[in-house]
């Protein structure tokens, strides 16, 4: 494992980042929302945050990639579309600023939004709108940048739409893809050097193309409404995780 270390991190910790990015793509891909904030939680414990959302954006990169490719005939193209183009304008307002906003202030937003979006709003219709979703992909994807998991707010959006689990699995991650994707292109502009961390970060791909392949497959055994009830109820417990984050910190 030296070879995926660097001054920054033990061989130790290169190893269990890349048993835990096999374990978070499994938990994302069978329950639907969980695995990248448990991931970026963990790496924000021994990693200072400048260097964990980037390297953690584009080991979701991958992880995300490998969910759409292998739901790909499930994707809602028109979401997909719709959303990234308020994705890119969300890019470019974010690059003017980041590093720069309070991280603290921002997770307990997040958390009520998600907790609103599960639990208050009522489930909207399959049909997509082209003016929410181009402004919910500027919205979270301007807040990635910052916070570094978007995941429970694209999460409770798309659930909103009352998919089944292969759709919503697919166009969740279809939509994530992109994201991490201009996040990639945001830090790279702004200088960080991704270069010392390719190989950890290949690592962490590739196990979680295994834990993403295993997740799915308990995912297509999975009954369509115990899968919203077990992917309401983690969105829940993560949003109240991040409620507390912003309570501890004042």
């Amino acid at each position: 494992m030296e070879f995926f270390s660097n001054e920054m991190l033990s061989p130790t910790v290169a190893f269990a980042f890349v048993m835990l990015a096999g374990l978070t793509s499994f938990i994302t891909a069978a329950f639907g929302a969980g695995g990248g904030l448990l991931l970026l939680v963990v790496m924000a414990s021994m990693l200072p945050m400048a260097v964990v959302i980037p390297v953690h954006g584009l080991v979701q990169l991958g992880s995300n990639a490998n969910r759409a490719v292998m739901t790909f005939k499930h994707i809602d193209f028109k979401l997909l579309a719709y959303f990234s183009l308020g994705s890119v304008v969300g890019a470019l307002l974010s690059s003017q600023l980041v590093m720069m906003i309070p991280l603290d202030t921002m997770k307990i937003f997040i958390a009520l939004f998600v907790l609103y979006l599960l639990w208050i709003k009522p489930t909207a219709t399959k049909q997509s709108s082209y003016v929410a979703d181009s402004l919910y992909g500027l919205f979270t994807t301007f807040l990635s940048m910052f916070v570094g998991a978007s995941g429970p707010l694209v999460g409770s959006y798309i659930y909103s739409k009352g998919y089944d689990k292969l759709r919503f699995t697919a166009s969740f991650s279809s939509c994530l893809t992109f994201q991490h994707s201009l996040k990639a292109i945001v830090y790279t502009a702004v200088g960080f050097s991704f270069w010392q961390w390719l190989p950890l970060i290949a690592a962490m791909i590739i196990s979680g193309t295994l834990g993403t392949w295993l997740g799915l497959k308990l995912l297509k055994k999975l009954a369509n409404e115990k899968f919203k009830l077990i992917f309401k109820v983690i969105l829940t417990l993560l949003s109240l995780q991040l409620g507390w984050q912003f309570v501890a910190s004042l």
